[in-house]
């Protein structure tokens, strides 16, 4: 008999828990399609503050199949992904949010998918729901560079999406600290197709990503996998030294045709200009050296403070 691997990431999602789980075994034992298979739900719970913990361990004194890695402090999203996918043992598994705002009967239609031979089954925004008009701007810059990037479109994407357990056990051998997951399901290939679905509203709760939370996991994410900054730290070099060039050659043809002016306005500003965009290129190296350290002191992704087995 197959058996299906459910990763659920948490941080403070207490009032969701038993809501997800009840979804969940609904569509489980409703006859939907996936009661075929063995189940496991891998909660991983990234070191919430309220009672996310103890909600899932109620659940586990009721039900064995459900399990959980529970980190020590926070440690972000992309290391919740990633703990869960070197813990779960299914033959195929599937990646979404406690809050149902992936929503649960989706699933079918993937491990329908997965029997036919798909490898990576990506969950695909028809919508993307309830925006702001910053966020939903920024979200299309930032995936306009990613889909650059990896050569796929990512416009779309999300980290809702099911995968062959020869893909988790690639992902898995990843060794890097600073991931991208939704980026590296593209990246490892496989056999793909997609399934798309509409953004549900929360559950209950609110989100727990801010502007500068979103602001920082992008950059993040374009820095570890994309060169494109570096690229953009070339051209901008290259744009100061076309404009230097034609000062120059300006300040040669006034001085030689006797119309030379004093200039002290254009030369303060040409000189505040270059030096605002050396400190931008400096700055984008830096974050990428800061990258490179974080990588080479070989630091854990995250440290696993407790199993429900």
């Amino acid at each position: 008999m197959n058996k299906i691997s459910l990763i659920v990431p948490c941080y403070n999602e207490e009032a969701n828990i038993k809501p997800f789980y009840n979804a969940i075994m609904e569509i489980y034992t409703g006859g939907g399609g996936i009661n075929d298979a063995d189940l496991e739900l891998m909660f991983v719970n990234d070191g919430s503050k309220d009672n996310t913990l103890q909600k899932i361990r109620a659940l586990h004194e009721k039900d064995s199949r459900v399990k959980c890695v529970s980190f020590s402090r926070n440690f972000g999203k992309e290391a919740a992904l990633f703990a869960g996918i070197r813990n779960v043992t299914g033959d195929c598994t599937v990646l979404l949010d406690a809050d149902l705002q992936h929503p649960p009967f989706v699933l079918v239609e993937m491990y329908k998918k997965w029997k036919e031979g798909y490898e990576v089954v990506e969950g695909v925004k028809s919508n993307r729901g309830k925006e702001g008009l910053f966020h939903k701007l920024f979200t299309k810059v930032f995936y306009g560079m990613i889909s650059k990037a990896v050569g796929m479109d990512m416009k779309n994407s999300s980290d809702y999406k099911l995968l062959d357990k020869k893909v988790v056990a690639e992902l898995a051998k990843l060794k890097e600290r600073n991931t991208f997951f939704r980026a590296l399901s593209f990246w490892v290939g496989f056999k793909k197709t997609t399934v798309y679905y509409e953004v549900a509203e929360r559950a209950n709760g609110t989100s727990k990503w801010s502007t500068k939370s979103l602001i920082k996991y992008a950059i993040n994410n374009v820095i570890c996998f994309s060169y494109a900054p570096l690229h953009i730290v070339t051209a901008v070099g290259c744009v100061f030294t076309i404009i230097g060039i034609g000062v120059a050659v300006d300040a040669l043809i006034s001085f030689f045709t006797g119309k030379a002016a004093s200039g002290f306005p254009t030369l303060v500003c040409i000189t505040l200009i270059g030096f605002g965009g050396v400190m931008v290129c400096l700055g984008i190296i830096g974050v990428y050296i800061a990258q490179i350290y974080d990588e080479v002191k070989g630091r854990p992704q995250y440290i696993i403070g407790e199993k429900i087995e």
